[in-house]
C-alpha cells in the first residue's frame, strides 16, 4: 500500500484568504510527511517550476487580460495559454488524484485533465459562491423594493448554487469545511462528502504575542478579513454606534483588512484603526492585542480567523449562519448570535471584565485541540475511496 500522489490545483495561493491558507498549509503538510504532491498554482513568473524532495511545484503568472474579482483575487481569461505546461508536468508526475478547489481558471483546467487522462478528481469547497453572488447584486437591488431586491437576490442565489453544483459534480469525492455544507453538496451533487475543516499554529497564534500595557484596562475589539459586502462589516459600524449609545465606554475598535467597503468604514468609524492587511508577526500581535473579535459574516464556510483569534485567547462573537458557529461554542469560548444582538453581547463582555477574562482562557484551551496534520489525514482517507483496490493509500492511522 502506498500514499497517493496528488495534483493539486488551488484557487489561490499567495493571497491572503481561507483557501490560499489552507492551501499553503496543505502543501506543508505534504512536505512535512514527505507525500509526492504536486502544486499547480497562479503567481508571479510567467513559468516557474521547483522541485525540493517529493514536492513539486508549477507556478504560472497570470496575464494582465484577468478580470479582477477583489482587491487581491482575479480570474485570468487568458490562462489557457498555459495548458501545454500544466499538460507536460501532469504527464511527468503521474498523480494517482487531481483536486481542484473552486470553479477558477485552475480549478477548470484541473477538473479538464482529470476527465482527458482519466485521472480521479477530487473537489473542496472554500467558498459559498452563490451567497458572494446574491450580496453583489446590492448594486441592483438597492435600487427595488425591499421585496422585489429579496426575491432578486434569491434567484440570483439559485441560480449560482445550480451551476457552481454541475460545477462540483464532475468530482467523484468532495470535501467541505463543515457538516451542513456536505450534507448540501451530497443532495445537490450525488457524491460522497467528507469533512475538511481548517487546523491553527497554536505557537504562532499566542497570547504570548500580547504587547499592549498590562495597566491598559481598554477593551479592544476586532475584526479581521476582508472589508467587502459578503462579510456583512456595516454591521461593525452599527454596533460601534449602539455601544455607544447604551453607555458603554473604554472600548476602541481594531479593524485588519483590505476591500471594496473600506472607504466607507473609515468615514463610518473615524475612531478606529485600520491597520491593513497584516502578516507575520505583526498579524499574530493584533490578534493577540485583542480582547474580542466581531465577525459579522453570514456567508463564511468555516472561519479561519475565528479559530486564529481563539488560538490567540480572543473570544468570538459570530452569527448563526455558515461555518464559524460550529468553531465558537456559545456563551463559553464567544457568542453565536443575530446581527441585531452583536451590541448588546460585545457590552455583557465590557461590562463583566471576569467573565471575559474565563472566556480568553476557554477559548485557548479549544484552539488548543485543533490541528493541521489532523485536518489533512482525513483528507487522505477521503482519498482512497477514489483509488482502485490494491492502490489505496495509507490509513490514517498509519499515516499517523
Amino acid at each position: 500500500m502506498r500514499v497517493p500522489r496528488v495534483a493539486y490545483f488551488p484557487d489561490s495561493f499567495h493571497e491572503v484568504n481561507g483557501v490560499a491558507h489552507t492551501s499553503r498549509n496543505f502543501v506543508a503538510y505534504a512536505q512535512r510527511r514527505g507525500f509526492p504532491f504536486l502544486c499547480v498554482r497562479a503567481g508571479a513568473r510567467e513559468i516557474s517550476f521547483e522541485q525540493v524532495d517529493e514536492l513539486r511545484t508549477l507556478e504560472l503568472e497570470r496575464s494582465r487580460g484577468s478580470v479582477r474579482m477583489e482587491k487581491d483575487l482575479e480570474f485570468d481569461t487568458l490562462f489557457w495559454r498555459h495548458g501545454g505546461a500544466i499538460r507536460r508536468e501532469l504527464e511527468r508526475f503521474r498523480p494517482d488524484v487531481i483536486h481542484i478547489t473552486g470553479p477558477s481558471e485552475l480549478g477548470m483546467f484541473g477538473a479538464y485533465f482529470a476527465w482527458e487522462m482519466a485521472i480521479p478528481l477530487a473537489a473542496s469547497w472554500h467558498t459559498n459562491v452563490h451567497e458572494y453572488a446574491s450580496r453583489r447584486m446590492g448594486w441592483l437591488t438597492g435600487r427595488l423594493s425591499s421585496r422585489a431586491g429579496a426575491a432578486t437576490e434569491q434567484v440570483v442565489e439559485a441560480g449560482a448554487w445550480w451551476a457552481t453544483s454541475r460545477f462540483y459534480q464532475l468530482a467523484k469525492v468532495l470535501f467541505a469545511p463543515n457538516e451542513e455544507l456536505c450534507r448540501m453538496l451530497k443532495r445537490a451533487t450525488g457524491r460522497p462528502c467528507y469533512l475538511m475543516q481548517r487546523g491553527v499554529d497554536t505557537e504562532w497564534f499566542s497570547p504570548a504575542h500580547r504587547t499592549r500595557d498590562v495597566g491598559d484596562r481598554r477593551v479592544v475589539l476586532g475584526y479581521v478579513g476582508r472589508l467587502s459586502i459578503e462579510k456583512n462589516v456595516k454591521l461593525l459600524a452599527r454596533v460601534q454606534r449602539e455601544l455607544a449609545a447604551m453607555g458603554v465606554g473604554g472600548v476602541r475598535f481594531l479593524i485588519v483588512g483590505h476591500g471594496s467597503d473600506e472607504a466607507e468604514l473609515r468615514r463610518e468609524m473615524a475612531d478606529a484603526e485600520f491597520a491593513g492587511v497584516l502578516r507575520g508577526v505583526a498579524l499574530a500581535q493584533a490578534y493577540a492585542n485583542m480582547d474580542v473579535l466581531i465577525f459579522p459574516s453570514h456567508t463564511d464556510t468555516f472561519g479561519n480567523v475565528v479559530l486564529e483569534a481563539l488560538a490567540s485567547g480572543v473570544p468570538a462573537v459570530v452569527t448563526p449562519d455558515g461555518g464559524p458557529k460550529f468553531i465558537v461554542q456559545n456563551g463559553e469560548t464567544g457568542f453565536v448570535t443575530e446581527d441585531d444582538q452583536f451590541a448588546a453581547a460585545v457590552a455583557d463582555l465590557v461590562r463583566d471584565r471576569a467573565r471575559l477574562d474565563g472566556m480568553r482562557l476557554k477559548a485557548r484551551e479549544y484552539a488548543l485541540g485543533c490541528s493541521w496534520d489532523a485536518v489533512f489525514d482525513r483528507v487522505y482517507a477521503g482519498y482512497e475511496t477514489l483509488l482502485p483496490v490494491g492502490r489505496a493509500g495509507l490509513t490514517v492511522r498509519e499515516l499517523a
